[in-house]
């Protein structure tokens, strides 16, 4: 119990009345890192459906808040790419770029320390496989594919709902882009952002008659050597399949 008093301490605002005495690279005048993690020159893209001329997702907040649940199966219906640019969008999309970039999403001090990748096995127009959601372009950039790519996935998160979704969304987090303004602060800050992208994604996906189960219990290593990320300055933290309602 005594371990478990002193995990909380994280979730906790005391160092905040603290926050002008602690050190952090902006106060050090460091240059920000990027707010989007670069692709090859020669990386093959996807562009999206833009959001100005989205015609899905028009259900009320109300009626999306109140359908809102955990849905553990799906439909064996495809996502259409419209679909997909839609919660892309709901979940990282970017409404404006200056010092900070501002999205469809609230951050902690406009960070955003996340990366979205997408796991696609059932969309219209798209060819199955791991991409990378490049939000500034709102375009996909295709990673890979290969026979057992979807077990990889499944075996990492022991979900069978993986194997079945249309989508599964899967966030990494950058752990610098809030460390380098909030310092200790960061481990707190990055949970609760986390929780923002999560809930766009279940009210979006309802707007659309989808489902989506979020997860926070995998396998770190599996999960990271799928996505080939080093585990230190990039590591999963959510992901969370997507299907239509059956």
């Amino acid at each position: 119990m005594e371990s478990m008093k002193g995990t909380r301490t994280f979730l906790k605002a005391d160092l905040w009345e603290r926050w002008e005495d602690l050190e952090s690279d902006q106060k050090r005048h460091l240059p920000h890192p990027p707010h989007q993690k670069p692709y090859p020159d020669d990386a093959k893209l996807v562009d999206l459906v833009a959001p100005r001329d989205f015609t899905v997702g028009d259900l009320s907040l109300k009626q999306a808040i109140l359908r809102r649940k955990s849905r553990r199966s799906c439909a064996q219906t495809p996502l259409t790419l419209e679909e997909l640019s839609f919660l892309l969008w709901a979940t990282q999309g970017v409404h404006e770029v200056s010092a900070s970039v501002y999205r469809t999403v609230p951050s902690a001090g406009a960070r955003h320390p996340f990366e979205t990748y997408v796991l696609v096995n059932r969309v219209s127009d798209l060819d199955p496989g791991l991409y990378r959601y490049l939000s500034l372009e709102h375009k996909l950039c295709f990673l890979r594919n290969e026979a057992d790519l979807v077990q990889s996935v499944h075996d990492a998160s022991s979900r069978q709902y993986v194997q079945e979704s249309a989508v599964t969304f899967i966030w990494t987090a950058i752990p610098y882009r809030t460390e380098w303004r909030y310092g200790v602060l960061s481990p707190k800050l990055v949970a609760l952002d986390a929780g923002h992208v999560g809930q766009n994604l279940y009210l979006a996906a309802e707007a659309i008659d989808a489902g989506v189960c979020t997860l926070g219990a995998y396998n770190q290593r599996k999960l990271d050597a799928v996505l080939g990320v080093d585990g230190e300055e990039e590591f999963a933290v959510y992901l969370a399949p997507v299907g239509k309602v059956q």
